[in-house]
């Protein structure tokens, strides 16, 4: 299919820079215009933005929109991507690094915004709010062919979700900004090709970092942010080792380096021996590869 045609829209029932790799493997960085069933790039992450964009030949969707329009269209341009011809923006929750960039987005590009109810009401507008398409947490919905579906986590928003995105028989699910892995994230986890997870801090680089007592409880808290040893501890013990593509995201600048997280991350997988799995650190600063299920 075309990238002009229309693309539909449906809620439906219940539903329970650059990357560093390991191994690299051939075939998972695309150009966006290439011929592929499912296509995924993390335009950066982090405390200052967050996006991630995923697209078929039918759908161009982008999963928060936490930097700048100008940033969203930078990057989108840099893998080929017309920032104008997106479908629509999946909103996570209310926090500024995941919404900063939509009014203006919206007000650019009239796209589409899906957002749970609640997140819906902590959202500010300068302007007139754009039409809004609300879901319920823990349902799902379609734009155009891509199924979504939506859990809950456990964050300091009024209602934050991660996504599980399948086409073609391919599953690809984003987990970030959590306090822990609940049962509900590691079910919902399970069976994706890819998958973008927090890595948020090193728990010994927090404690002794410049960050205020009650600053450091609230990222440690299970309302916080994910840390390295709760990603290993999930790779090596709750993981069904079904993904080629582990995306670690939303690394700390204080309490986090890109090589640690990478190291603990791999430990774990090599533990289970998943020799089949690479690690990606995405980067607040650039995109990820465009990757290819």
């Amino acid at each position: 299919m075309g990238w002009g045609r229309r693309v539909r829209f449906a809620i439906v029932g219940a539903a329970p820079g650059t990357g560093r790799h390991l191994p690299p493997s051939a075939g998972h960085g695309v150009r966006v215009g290439a011929l592929a069933a499912l296509r995924i790039c993390n335009l950066g992450s982090g405390s200052s933005g967050n996006a991630t964009f995923v697209a078929t030949d039918e759908a161009r969707v982008l999963f928060d929109a936490g930097f700048s329009c100008r940033q969203i269209q930078l990057r989108l341009a840099a893998i080929g991507v017309d920032y104008k011809r997106l479908d629509a923006v999946v909103i996570s929750h209310e926090h500024s690094d995941h919404v900063q960039g939509l009014e203006t987005l919206t007000r650019k590009t009239g796209v589409k915004v899906f957002v749970s109810q609640p997140t819906s009401e902590k959202l500010t507008w300068k302007k007139s709010a754009p039409e809004l398409t609300t879901f319920e947490a823990g349902r799902g919905f379609e734009i155009g062919d891509l199924a979504i579906e939506t859990f809950t986590v456990s964050h300091d928003a009024v209602d934050p979700v991660g996504f599980c995105i399948g086409h073609g028989g391919h599953k690809l699910s984003i987990a970030t900004d959590l306090g822990y892995m609940s049962d509900s994230v590691r079910y919902h986890l399970l069976g994706s090709d890819l998958v973008v997870l927090e890595s948020n801090h090193d728990l010994e680089m927090l404690k002794s970092g410049p960050y205020p007592w009650d600053l450091k409880q609230r990222v440690m808290s299970r309302a916080g942010h994910l840390s390295n040893a709760a990603v290993a501890e999930f790779l090596s013990q709750h993981w069904d080792r079904r993904a080629r593509t582990v995306v670690l995201a939303h690394l700390s600048t204080n309490n986090n380096h890109p090589t640690i997280a990478e190291m603990d991350a791999c430990s774990a997988i090599s533990s289970v021996r998943a020799d089949h799995t690479r690690v990606v650190v995405a980067s607040q600063g650039s995109p990820t590869p465009v990757f290819e299920l």
